[in-house]
């Protein structure tokens, strides 16, 4: 075998070249947020039946269920997506990192929590037909929240998870500020101001719940990143798109969540509705206004996400930048190939004392 000039032979070792095993990526904290999120869709399920037993039953009762069913599917949503979570992160420690598996395991993880929630909402309801649209409903969303948990990057579907189960507690807190910010925003006797009042209230709440939604996704994925690196220096880092869907998850979950009342709710908002003309524009503005608040919550997310990811940036260093400048710069203007030296020019001296001919 000849050699080629100017190539260097590899050295050759007796040991096969084994590849490194890739690390599985898991969603730090999932437990927790599986039980919290299921606590809160506890509580959401709770309060849904004490609003509907507690009522005098009849037309009441449909308002208050209509009423409470979007609070109910947000957080069958988040309950499904956390469960599928954790148990993914079960699944990828055991078997590996797998595609096909994880969504399986996410998809049973949410049928699990669908079903345990509709038995619940069976067993301690009245047992009407608007009880078995809201059990249905509900186990719809646990199972589409588990499919969305069956994502590869988890710490992304992570992050979503903690800033919308941040969210959906923020909007509950809200509701203590309602009346005051009601009359800081001009609420009056006429229904224009009134009108405007809440608006302006609606939007002052869409607006912090959007904050609130981008930073924690941010400090989430931070906080992941971090606990990888300790784990695995060779990680790579994650690119701007997971900052960008992170923040904006919060605010797709509020909007898929109005898809999913709007299908499998449809018999219950109906009812609602022709219960009287207020109890319809009733149904109707409080539709366009989850829907707003979840676009609000979208853009606002991800932009926070994002300004947050980008001032952890630093300059990009290119090949066109100059280099820094030497202390020395006797290296820079002597070459060895000359004739003649240059020590002279170089350190400013006399010429004569330089130069030993003379």
């Amino acid at each position: 075998m000849t050699k080629q000039p100017g190539r260097v032979p590899a050295p050759e070792s007796d040991e096969p070249a084994v590849d490194a095993p890739d690390r599985p990526t898991l969603a730090p904290g999932a437990a927790v947020l599986a039980l919290l999120a299921l606590g809160w869709l506890a509580a959401m399920l709770w309060s849904t039946r004490e609003a509907t037993t507690s009522a005098a039953a009849g037309v009441t009762a449909i308002s208050l269920s209509a009423f409470a069913l979007p609070g109910v599917i947000s957080a069958a949503l988040v309950a499904g997506a956390a469960v599928a979570l954790a148990g993914g992160n079960l699944l990828a420690r055991r078997y590996g990192d797998g595609v096909s598996l994880r969504f399986a395991g996410a998809i049973g993880a949410g049928m699990v929590v669908g079903l345990a929630a509709a038995l619940a909402i069976n067993l301690t309801y009245f047992d009407t037909s608007t009880t078995n649209v809201i059990a249905g409903t509900t186990a719809a969303a646990a199972i589409i929240g588990g499919a969305i948990a069956g994502a590869r990057s988890a710490p992304t579907v992570g992050a979503v998870v903690t800033a919308a189960l941040g969210t959906l507690l923020f909007v509950v807190a809200f509701s203590q500020a309602r009346d005051p910010l009601f009359g800081l925003f001009g609420a009056g006797d006429s229904q224009e101001s009134l009108v405007s009042a809440a608006k302006w209230v609606s939007r002052t709440e869409s607006l912090v719940a959007g904050l609130l939604a981008g930073l924690l996704a941010f400090g989430y994925l931070t906080w992941a990143r971090r606990r990888a690196v300790r784990l695995d220096p060779e990680t790579p880092a994650l690119r701007w798109p997971a900052y960008l869907l992170a923040g904006a998850g919060p605010g797709l979950l509020l909007l898929l969540a109005e898809v999913i009342i709007r299908i499998g709710g449809r018999s219950l908002l109906d009812l609602a509705s022709a219960l009287s003309e207020a109890d319809a524009v009733a149904q109707t503005s409080l539709g366009t206004s989850r829907v707003d608040n979840g676009i609000w919550v979208l853009f606002v997310g991800a932009l926070t996400a994002l300004i947050a990811f980008g001032r952890t940036l630093g300059p990009a260093h290119t090949d066109d930048d100059e280099p820094v400048d030497s202390p020395s710069p006797v290296a820079e203007q002597v070459d060895p190939e000359d004739d003649k030296p240059g020590y002279a020019k170089a350190f400013d001296a006399d010429p004569a004392k330089a130069d030993p001919t003379r």
